[in-house]
């Protein structure tokens, strides 16, 4: 396990949820006194059997660790059975992103802007309302704006450094002009700070913690009357970026841009690993504004691709 661990970050994985899942499948392996180099599928069946609390698509990326690891040892000579695909649930709808309403981003950002100082949370009436622009208005992932750092925010050129992303890519940001005026008075009344600390950091000074930042999130939505569809229903915190990028496209379309080839422009700000993500979210764009297609169809008609929705 640690050879294989070690090949795929020599690949330029990170595989620390991979890593830490092996972890697990070490310890089922040593609970059924497995005595031998070996991965046969009678020691294997019950771990990757489908659990009642977890989704299948849980269970089917518990099965492509395996097989992926069986063809390790495979190729090591070592016996190892690879599980099929195919005993894994099958998944019961692909989930299509809540893209807010302009209105709606605008009452968020409103009840954001509401938000009391408390002496538990004497930072949150500050930090919060910045953040969710910021991800909002840059379109980052979560994890990219819970990872800034001071020394990452060039507020005189107006630039986000964004470093070890999801695909392993650094990249440059640069907001709005509205937007970086507001970060430099947040930046100010925050007081002066070391370039390691957090841009947007937790009541203690460290980290903001994602659960909750999204607790939060979710308590402004009840305040300002925008419903949430449950678990797995949305809107997500993640539902903001999907938001940045259709409202940037539509605005794009309004100014009569050539779509096709402000393209790659969005997927290089998002820090897609390839065109295809921005893609769907033309796709998604004509389908919430469908004034798109039918005023030119036939200009965008190769553009639009039909494919299922996928987050990214």
């Amino acid at each position: 396990m640690a050879q294989f661990i070690q090949e795929k970050r020599a690949c330029g994985y990170r595989y620390n949820v991979g890593a830490w899942s092996l972890c697990r499948l070490d310890a089922h392996l040593c609970r059924q006194g497995l005595q031998q180099v070996e991965l046969l599928r009678s020691v294997t069946s019950s771990w990757l059997a489908k659990q009642p609390h977890e989704t299948g698509k849980t269970q089917r990326d518990r099965i492509n660790l395996v097989r992926h690891f069986a063809l390790f040892m495979r190729r090591l000579g070592l016996p190892a059975d690879v599980p099929d695909q195919a005993v894994g649930a099958k998944e019961s709808k692909s989930f299509l992103a809540r893209v807010l309403t302009h209105e709606e981003v605008r009452r968020l950002l409103e009840a954001a802007d509401r938000i009391e100082p408390m002496a538990s949370t004497h930072l949150r009436h500050i930090v919060l309302p910045e953040l969710l622009r910021v991800l909002y208005g840059c379109g980052l992932r979560l994890e990219e704006a819970l990872s800034l750092r001071m020394r990452d925010v060039d507020l005189l050129q107006g630039v986000l450094h964004i470093n070890d992303t999801k695909f392993r890519k650094d990249r440059l940001v640069p907001p709005a002009r509205p937007l970086v005026a507001r970060l430099q008075k947040y930046t100010a009344a925050l007081g002066p700070r070391s370039d390691d600390e957090y841009f947007f950091p937790s009541p203690r000074g460290g980290r903001l913690d994602g659960g909750g930042v999204y607790c939060n999130f979710r308590d402004l939505l009840h305040r300002c009357g925008i419903g949430h569809g449950g678990r797995g229903e949305g809107p997500r915190l993640h539902d903001l970026r999907h938001t940045f990028a259709v409202h940037t496209l539509l605005r794009w379309y309004r100014e009569g841009a050539d779509l096709q080839a402000r393209m790659p422009v969005l997927a290089t700000y998002l820090g897609h690993a390839s065109i295809d993500g921005a893609q769907d979210y033309l796709q998604m764009t004509a389908e919430l504004y469908p004034e798109i297609v039918s005023r030119s169809d036939a200009a965008f008609s190769d553009v639009i691709p039909r494919r299922p929705w996928r987050s990214s």
